[in-house]
């Protein structure tokens, strides 16, 4: 699913597109600027948002085998709740059993 697909399911729900766009461009703007400021966001059976530190560190060209420095960096972290988890597992056994 891509944003038009979850905008366009959304204004399912709540009956109109420019509504719905809105909400999601809103949410999407407020989690990206609360966890870039350093803010864990946390949705109650979904999961929570959170800035992660990447210390610097020592890898290798896979083509020349040399070292090179990688330096440090911040990235976004997602962890999914227990219900989304317990979805996600429960979802993934029925898809194999239909193989």
């Amino acid at each position: 699913m891509n944003k038009r697909e979850l905008v366009d399911a959304i204004a399912d729900r709540v009956g109109d597109r420019k509504t719905a766009t809105e909400a999601v461009n809103a949410i999407i703007e407020a989690i990206q600027h609360a966890v870039a400021n350093g803010e864990k966001v946390s949705i109650t059976g979904f999961g929570a948002f959170e800035m992660a530190h990447k210390p610097a560190r020592q890898a290798r060209n896979p083509s020349t085998g040399e070292p090179i420095k990688v330096a440090e960096s911040w990235g976004p972290k997602f962890r999914p709740g227990a219900d989304f988890k317990e979805l996600v597992n429960t979802s993934g056994k029925k898809a194999s059993r239909k193989k």
